[in-house]
């Protein structure tokens, strides 16, 4: 993807700047929500042991993610990207990220944000086959396919199973990472887009999908990631699909709180600036 199609990232700040020893300590807080493991030596080790096909030096390839990831968190996003995509599977997690948050909050064109999605989420199928037991190998495929499923109707993409595959990807990864806040947070989103498509029933008989399942999984989220300005949002955006006008004032709520909370890289930045769009 050319440099010239990526908008650049609009609230830059030097907190967003994770440079050398800045991101292992950070990384905690930054990775509450998604449960990335931190790619140093030992852990980039264990994932070449698994699969030797993916390179040989452990700390040269650590070296590289680390510094994907800071590109990442300050909002280069096209770095991230292109750096991920040249770690091949070892990449994908940071490449999918950024290439679906960029598309997200600043790609505008819908065709465009379509094919984006389409190829991260052919990025994240090459991921789950080359690296199977990391939990955001399928985080990311329910990411970038639920994204996808946005831009073309919920309708077209129940017909096309897409509903299916999110929802599979999804307990794959709650399975391995129990407390992936984002995933759980997907999980809610998950049923709220059903029931609100197609009614309580229906949801329920057929895809069983809940309203109530819904709201758990994301006080669940909310629980695990107080701070992250994305469970807030999702938040406000399922009880406006599952209430309408009945909880205008509990969404307005999620998004305030979402635009208050203090953003920790750029990602959240942009959470919370969408957050605060909604409410002014």
């Amino acid at each position: 993807m050319a440099k010239s199609s990526w908008k650049a990232f609009p609230h830059p700040d030097k907190a967003y700047d994770y440079a050398g020893d800045k991101l292992a300590k950070a990384w905690a807080k930054l990775h509450a929500g998604d449960q990335e493991p931190y790619p140093d030596e030992k852990h980039v080790g264990k994932l070449l042991k698994g699969n030797p096909k993916l390179g040989k030096d452990a700390g040269k390839l650590a070296e590289t993610l680390q510094d994907a990831w800071r590109a990442f968190h300050r909002g280069d996003f096209h770095e991230a990207y292109e750096s991920g995509i040249a770690l091949k599977a070892l990449g994908a997690s940071v490449a999918i990220k950024a290439g679906g948050i960029h598309a997200t909050y600043l790609v505008a064109d819908d065709k465009e944000k379509t094919a984006r999605y389409e190829a991260l989420a052919k990025l994240a199928d090459e991921a789950i086959a080359a690296l199977p037991n990391e939990a955001n190998s399928h985080y990311r495929r329910a990411f970038a396919l639920g994204r996808y499923s946005q831009t073309i109707s919920i309708t077209k993409a129940l017909a096309q199973g897409i509903g299916g595959k999110v929802k599979d990807a999804l307990d794959t990864t709650l399975k391995l990472a129990p407390k992936h806040a984002e995933a759980r947070t997907a999980l809610g989103v998950y049923h709220a887009e059903i029931v609100g498509k197609v009614g309580g029933m229906l949801a329920k008989l057929t895809y069983g999908a809940s309203a109530g399942e819904a709201e758990k999984q994301l006080k669940e989220a909310q629980k695990l990631t107080p701070d992250s300005p994305i469970a807030w949002v999702e938040y406000g955006n399922a009880l406006l699909l599952l209430y309408g006008e009945k909880r205008e004032d509990d969404v307005a709520a999620a998004y305030a709180k979402a635009a208050k909370l203090k953003p920790h890289d750029a990602m959240e930045a942009l959470d919370g600036a969408w957050a605060k769009e909604q409410i002014e």
